[in-house]
């Protein structure tokens, strides 16, 4: 654990000490070093669960893709925000990349815990460099109002959560996750424990979000930078479904009863979200609504509490992050070309990028779950779990793959198709930066069909 957490430290005296005319190259250079160094731990994953183990820190199934997930989005958000940030001045360049580097830093501490309470701590230090950057680095004046929006959801979600540890310590005497599973199972009865329940959940549905609380993530989606967006839909909305998978185990009997609500809500907001997909004109709020209708997938596979269900959770979780970020970056390479996020005023690139235009086709076919990758592994084996718990959900989860593939489709048509419009004279070629960019979003996405099994989790 410390040979990625020690390197991924120095970033940050590399990011100062750097001449300016190398800060970008020497940082991204260092930062993919360590994406490469985190794949050793696919390497390891064991029949006997936990590994590379202290008493603070340790990998498992669960946490090991969603570690090396967060140890590959840092030179990737590096190369998307090298041509966003190049006005500034070197010092603010310096503190951005600080400020990445900083995140990876907690979420590596948060996926790696073994202690609640010290993932809990690590989820709420990630808030601080999120709001920073979009506060700072957003693109709209309505980014503070977004700040706030983010920053207090996610607060308030979480406050139920301290105490509902705290009780838990005082119960069982322990909050390793270690030791956790193999407690004596609680005896869940009263009007309280249904609350200490909620409690327990709450936060992480706020994180994932589950539609009904979700209306902070298009505004911080929508106001964020390039590198605010991708960390926020790849790995932040990540924290939620790994805390429910974390905590979901200890509150039996509970969840059998209890979570027919948040199902039902779940779904209803896969189906509700991408209808709101459907009429988007702004290009990030569609991207930003469709994570939330992919969430609430994974919201209704963690609920049900089957290997399958959890299996298909996590693997949707890993595919939704490579999918939503590279749609991100794809977002960033048309606005900072054309200035401007309304879909019409942008269309018909594929006259003019005709190499960008095949990146669309490829992510927004990964979006809409097309048969080999990833996302459609995940997304059937939700659905066939929630259709053996029962058979009324097909009708949600059917309609909602219908609307995703719709509103996929009507992403790239209206962004790649159709004739180029007038006010379009002279745009940038593409760069290499962005070809790699792309290049390294998508290649591990395909190289998953082959080898699943390094991010089915638990049921391996």
């Amino acid at each position: 654990m410390l040979k990625i957490l020690i390197p991924t430290l120095m970033l940050v005296p590399t990011t100062w000490m750097a001449p300016a005319k190398w800060l970008w190259p020497a940082t991204l250079m260092h930062s993919l070093l360590i994406a490469l160094a985190s794949l050793t731990w696919l390497k390891n994953i064991m029949e006997t669960g936990w590994s590379s183990i202290n008493p603070y820190m340790a990998t498992d199934p669960l946490s090991t893709p969603l570690l090396v997930l967060t140890c590959w989005l840092l030179p990737l958000m590096i190369l998307a925000s090298q041509n966003h940030t190049s006005a500034e001045p070197i010092n603010r360049q310096r503190m951005y990349i600080t400020l990445l580097t900083s995140l990876q830093i907690f979420l590596i501490m948060a996926f790696g815990a073994t202690e609640v309470i010290m993932f809990y701590v690590m989820i709420e230090a990630t808030l601080i460099p999120t709001l920073i950057i979009i506060t700072r680095w957003g693109n709209q004046a309505e980014r503070l109002h977004a700040g706030i929006y983010f920053l207090f959801y996610t607060w308030r979600g979480s406050l139920p959560l301290l105490v509902a540890l705290l009780l838990l310590q005082n119960t069982s005497g322990t909050l390793s996750l270690l030791t956790l599973q193999y407690s004596n199972p609680l005896q869940l009865a009263s009007y309280a424990d249904k609350l200490w329940w909620a409690g327990c959940l709450l936060a992480f549905l706020v994180k994932m979000p589950l539609y009904g609380v979700h209306l902070w993530l298009p505004k911080a989606h929508v106001e964020a930078p390039i590198a605010g967006s991708m960390i926020l839909a790849a790995v932040l909305l990540k924290l939620g479904g790994y805390g429910m998978m974390r905590m979901i185990i200890i509150l039996e009997p509970l969840t059998k009863e209890l979570s027919y609500p948040f199902i039902i809500l779940a779904l209803w907001g896969v189906i509700m979200t991408g209808s709101i997909c459907l009429r988007q004109t702004d290009l990030k709020s569609l991207i930003a609504y469709s994570s939330v209708s992919h969430m609430g997938l994974v919201i209704g596979g963690i609920l049900i509490q089957t290997p399958m269900g959890f299996a298909g959770a996590l693997i949707l979780m890993i595919a939704h992050g490579l999918t939503s970020s590279a749609l991100f970056c794809l977002a960033n390479t048309n606005y900072e070309r054309t200035h401007s996020r309304t879909m019409i005023l942008a269309r018909g690139l594929q006259m003019i990028l005709p190499l960008m235009a095949t990146w669309w086709f490829t992510a927004s076919l990964a979006n809409l779950a097309l048969p080999p990758l990833p996302n459609l592994m995940g997304e059937l084996m939700i659905i066939a779990s929630l259709f053996n718990w029962s058979w009324w959900t097909i009708v949600l989860t059917g309609a909602g793959t219908l609307i995703t593939a719709t509103y996929s489709l009507y992403m790239f048509l209206t962004t790649q198709r159709g004739p180029l419009p007038t006010h379009i004279i002279a745009l940038d070629p593409s760069h290499t930066r962005e070809h790699l960019l792309m290049t390294l979003h998508l290649l591990p996405l395909i190289l998953l069909i082959l080898k699943p099994e390094l991010i089915w989790g638990w049921t391996g």
